[in-house]
């Protein structure tokens, strides 16, 4: 990815910030700062500076025009740089645009469904700058949902993906005049260039064992590949399909719920020398050696009846817990948890909980696809690091 450098007019920018509201303060930031960029984007495309001359120059600058970007914040004016021949066009409008219609069209839907407040009905005016009507909601829809869903229908195919991570979180929506809960499934997997990748998602009514095999079918019919490993909690629909799906796939149990559930029924009495016993077991870096660390733990608190349930606890789930010691040594760390798909939740989640009920099923949808598309575009630009710390 091309890395730009450039200087703000860090004057402008402090006589913005003395005369105006906060919210003004954001926008006039976000404002100087996207202009510099395309400035610097139009030098670099004329691989010539302002008034310089270069043998290596392609084209002559040909001033500006106006032009208007949706955020999430609101609705900023742009000075968008052009050049003669009218062939450079800067990045920013369409790195910004899926997301942010997504989440314009979700907060006017819920005004157009009737289910707004006026603080709804507020945002939405600034964004948009006047009141929307059913057939502009439309238009805009016409445009971005056939984008998300060719994204989320892509085929899988042309790559391998040794690890997958699943999850499901939940959302609201206003359904038949009712707000129900449903879940989001998402599925993110490691390829073989060592890159992250947001392989899949859907939005259903809930988490279960016939949803998650409908999910992964979907994900098989686009040419997914079984992996060498799926990694997820265990939720017990989830592991039945997975299993019945991926024939000869190891599952992963997620150790920090693992860990988590294990710890939630120790006493609390001498709780941080057990607990890191408990971590003993899981640092090892040869799977014998961890059931060895298991057998040392049992030895030791074995007599001990407050621990009862949570040995019954350990004994149950431990070989699934200790799957990914199996892998190379370099991938323990990054395929023993589903830390990194929460990180994904994450970032769903900050977008989603703006809106907070959905109007309907296919707004949630368009909203996370955009937002997954995104934030899928940010992984592809960067490999996994080995070398990140715990």
């Amino acid at each position: 990815m091309t890395q730009l450098q450039f200087n703000l007019n860090l004057n402008v920018l402090k006589e913005r910030i003395m005369e105006s509201n906060m919210d003004v303060v954001v926008k006039s930031a976000i404002i100087l700062v996207l202009n510099e960029y395309m400035e610097k984007e139009r030098d670099d495309y004329l691989q010539a500076g302002a008034y310089e001359r270069a043998a290596e120059r392609v084209d002559y600058r040909n001033g500006y025009y106006e032009r208007e970007l949706m955020l999430s914040l609101g609705k900023i004016t742009l000075k968008v740089p052009r050049t003669r021949n009218g062939a450079f066009s800067p990045t920013i409008f369409e790195r910004y645009s899926r997301v942010d219609q997504a989440f314009a069209l979700s907060m006017m839907e819920m005004v157009i469904n009737g289910v707004s407040t006026r603080k709804v009905s507020n945002i939405v005016e600034q964004l948009c700058g006047e009141q929307v009507s059913k057939s502009f909601v439309s238009s805009l829809t016409e445009k971005l949902d056939p984008i998300v869903k060719q994204w989320a229908q892509r085929p899988l195919n042309i790559e391998y993906y040794p690890y997958i991570f699943v999850d499901a979180m939940y959302i609201k929506v206003r359904e038949h005049h009712k707000v129900v809960s449903k879940a989001v499934y998402i599925a993110s997997a490691i390829n073989e260039a060592n890159q992250r990748k947001v392989i899949g998602f859907n939005v259903n009514h809930k988490e279960s064992y016939e949803a998650w095999k409908e999910f992964f079918l979907v994900l098989k019919s686009r040419g997914l590949q079984s992996p060498k490993l799926v990694i997820s909690d265990a939720h017990k629909g989830l592991k039945k399909a997975i299993a019945e799906e991926f024939i000869g796939t190891s599952w992963q149990r997620c150790t920090v719920h693992f860990k988590r559930n294990i710890i939630g029924n120790l006493p609390k009495k001498n709780l941080a020398s057990i607990i890191l016993d408990l971590k003993r077991i899981f640092e090892a870096v040869e799977i014998k050696d961890a059931r060895n660390f298991r057998d040392e733990f049992f030895d030791k608190y074995k007599d001990e009846n407050k621990l009862e349930k949570a040995l019954e606890i350990l004994d149950e789930g431990f070989e699934d817990a200790i799957q990914y010691l199996n892998q190379p040594a370099k991938w323990h760390r990054l395929i023993r948890t589903t830390n990194s798909l929460e990180r994904i939740n994450q970032e769903v989640r900050r977008r989603e909980k703006v809106i907070r009920i959905f109007p309907n099923t296919q707004s949630a949808f368009r909203l996370i696809g955009a937002v997954l598309m995104e934030y899928d575009d940010l992984l592809s630009k960067r490999r996994v690091n080995f070398e990140e710390k715990k």
